[in-house]
């Protein structure tokens, strides 16, 4: 038999092959001889899947075995825990989530992940708060509620929220406590009003039902992703706010390179808007999707228009209209375009345009043509007409036939998925 060349590796090596192995597997190297018994015992990394344990129908077999093969971990691990992640659906709330993160809240944690499955939220024990060196929390399906004594995580660099119950001003106290924060995503929250104030921060995601939304000390942003759902009560809060939301959004982001909105942020963006006023320019923006916008709200409109004038280095434009509208005014405002951003201005460099659900309505045809009209170095742009008006489509393929391009080497692609 030659020599045992893996098991003289150097710890650091040996410890890098187990983290990349499920759990289970890791802690069965302990059979592999006397020297392997306990080195899976001091990796730093332990991640707990659906595949930490075997599969069984029965759903209370398997949450116990989990809860017991955690347990057995962490009582057998020696040294440090850098990491710790619980992405199990079998796994729901039980009382040795406290123990646990109780032991981990000694052991230098930097990293936890709580993702159970579907069932009871958990309440998160005051220990977590003790957690001095965490640099990112991801937690769901739980209760949060920090302590009187909480200072903040000064090392928390990525806090991710998803179904977490916890108050309005409990969720920004945590942001404002955490001074190193650069991600957050917050999501499945339920009419909330939320001011960010968080000068490191970069990335924000942010998914659920918000009233208000202001991003008030955020200079920093690169990255934002949202996703607005309406209730009645916020359409009604909509409809009575005077406030300009774009502003209160939009209006200290200045180093932003994408944005992503989906359902209903263009129409939240518009309440209040201010034509042709332009506080900040967007020098940094290069990529741009907006989802089910209504082509038909003049604000909306004016949404768009505001954030390509003031974004002169775009490059990825994507537009989805809403295929909500049954019929278009009769009398549409088309010289808008004229009048606003758009107008004596160029895209100087936007090469890719996709515009997805185009019911061929008049102010959406305009908004096509200046587009290939001001746009001298477009590459592609993309058109998926909405499926239930083929009279339509035919209009608006005939009128794109007809458009100016500025750009010579601009491919126009017309398609029905």
């Amino acid at each position: 038999m030659g020599p045992d060349l893996i098991s003289d590796l150097p710890q650091s090596i040996i410890e890098s092959i187990l983290t990349r192995l499920p759990m289970r597997d890791a802690v069965r190297t302990s059979i592999l001889s006397s020297k392997w018994r306990y080195k899976w015992a001091s990796i730093t990394q332990l991640v707990f899947d659906d595949k930490c344990v075997s599969f069984s129908m029965d759903r209370d077999v398997v949450e116990r075995s989990v809860v017991k093969f955690i347990t057995r971990v962490l009582f057998l691990h020696q040294g440090p825990i850098h990491k710790f992640q619980i992405t199990n659906s079998r796994l729901q709330s039980c009382p040795e989530i406290d123990q646990w993160i109780l032991f981990l809240s000694r052991n230098d944690i930097k990293e936890l992940v709580m993702e159970l499955g579907e069932g009871e939220f958990f309440r998160i024990p005051s220990s977590l708060f003790n957690c001095r060196k965490l640099t990112r929390l991801d937690l769901s399906r739980c209760e949060l509620d920090p302590p009187p004594t909480f200072k903040g995580f000064m090392c928390l660099k990525t806090l991710n929220l998803h179904q977490v119950l916890i108050s309005p001003d409990t969720v920004e106290n945590l942001i404002c406590s955490c001074p190193l924060l650069e991600s957050l995503s917050l999501a499945y929250f339920d009419n909330l009003a939320l001011t960010i104030r968080a000068p490191n921060l970069k990335y924000l995601n942010l998914e659920g039902e918000f009233r208000d939304i202001c991003l008030e000390d955020t200079p920093l942003l690169v990255e934002i992703s949202i996703a607005m759902y309406m209730t009645d009560d916020i359409a009604e809060h909509l409809e009575q706010s005077s406030n300009c939301n774009f502003d209160k959004f939009l209006g200290g982001v200045p180093k932003l390179e994408k944005l992503v909105g989906y359902i209903y942020f263009t129409k939240y963006l518009s309440v209040g808007n201010i034509p042709g006023y332009h506080p900040i320019m967007y020098n940094n923006l290069e990529t741009v999707e907006l989802f089910q916008v209504n082509f038909e709200d003049i604000q909306e409109i004016l949404v768009i228009l505001r954030l390509i004038a003031s974004s002169p280095n775009l490059k990825e434009l994507q537009i989805s209209g809403s295929s909500n509208i049954a019929i278009a005014p009769d009398t549409p405002d088309l010289d808008l375009w004229e009048r606003e951003c758009l107008s004596g201005s160029t895209l100087g460099k936007l090469k890719t345009v996709k515009l997805i659900e185009m019911g061929g309505w008049p102010l959406e045809i305009e908004f096509i043509k200046h587009l290939i009209g001001r746009s001298p170095v477009l590459e592609i742009m993309t058109i998926i007409p909405c499926v239930f008006d083929a009279e339509n489509n035919v209009k608006m393929l005939t009128e794109l036939v007809k458009c100016r391009r500025a750009s010579s080497r601009a491919e126009v692609i017309f398609y029905r998925e």
